[in-house]
């Protein structure tokens, strides 16, 4: 089975319904329903406004600060709990 295969059937058995599950491969986590993506969505977004409307260096600091802390702290709220993981346990080698 690929990789990509792999990523999507262990993103789509989500029981407890996180918005973002563990990464498959390593330290994190990945959108996994749709809104995990649109929380990212808002996050980029939001990045992106202040970096083209914040014209004091200091402030566009702490307002990106804030939103990521936020963002992180939603994200470790409704995510799966982090660890590290180097794809699935039951998964066959070839």
């Amino acid at each position: 089975m690929s990789i990509l295969k792999n990523y999507v059937n262990y993103l789509k058995d989500n029981p407890k319904g996180y918005w973002f599950k563990r990464k498959l491969y390593g330290w994190g986590w990945t959108p996994a329903t749709k809104e995990g993506w649109s929380l990212l969505a808002l996050y980029f977004f939001s990045i992106l406004y202040i970096g083209f409307t914040e014209n004091n260096v200091s402030t566009l600091l702490i307002e990106f600060s804030i939103i990521t802390a936020l963002f992180l702290f939603i994200v470790y709220l409704k995510g799966e709990p982090p660890k590290w993981q180097w794809g699935l346990k039951n998964e066959k080698k070839d």
